[in-house]
């Protein structure tokens, strides 16, 4: 059994498609929020699963967040650290902390529209295609290797609205199979390059 920590900041609607997703062999340990009125700690606590709040403003500096928040983390056991919709930058000694172990999913087909407002920029620059990655955490923003991508068309008439809703449903999809090809170690990566092996 692996222990999972999910980190969020609001709804966590990523975070409910992994639980709900009931993944063999995968126990969620814990959801932790760094905004104490997240409405995804509600959910998990209805589900019976563990809940921390950390508000980070109670923290002097950035870097005694991450070590409470590492500290949470640790209490738990943890194997994966998932972050789903979690809006904090980390310090390079947390991402180097859980290394190789802690996920993310960005909303764009990275490397391409890194930061915020992923869907707006990609109709703007005329893409045919938007989606979404899953991807290890690294250092550097929006970076790290890839796991998994899912593409949708960009519509004539889409608006960011519109387009966030579709790359959404495929999130859901994408974000829990991930999650699972790790819980069954079938992941392997080298350098930037993720390999995600059969079941």
């Amino acid at each position: 059994m692996k222990n999972i920590v999910i980190l969020i900041s609001g709804r966590g609607s990523n975070m409910q498609a992994i639980v709900e997703a009931a993944i063999p062999g995968a126990r969620i340990a814990a959801v932790i929020s760094n905004r104490p009125d997240a409405a995804g700690l509600a959910w998990a606590a209805e589900r019976g699963i563990a809940t921390v709040a950390l508000d980070h403003k109670q923290y002097a500096s950035r870097e005694a967040f991450d070590e409470a928040l590492a500290a949470a983390i640790d209490s738990h056991d943890a194997h994966l650290v998932v972050l789903a919709g979690f809006m904090r930058i980390l310090t390079p000694a947390f991402t180097q902390r859980y290394e190789g172990r802690m996920l993310n999913i960005h909303p764009s087909l990275l490397p391409a529209f890194t930061g915020l407002h992923t869907h707006q920029r990609a109709i703007e620059a005329g893409c045919k295609l938007a989606g979404c990655t899953v991807h290890f955490v690294t250092a550097e923003l929006d970076h790290g290797p890839i796991a998994a991508q899912a593409a949708v068309p960009v519509l004539d008439d889409d608006t960011e609205a519109t387009l966030s809703a579709r790359v959404l449903v495929e999130e859901h999809r994408l974000y829990p199979a991930v999650v699972k090809a790790f819980v069954e170690d079938r992941i392997r990566i080298e350098g930037l390059r993720v390999s995600i092996h059969n079941e």
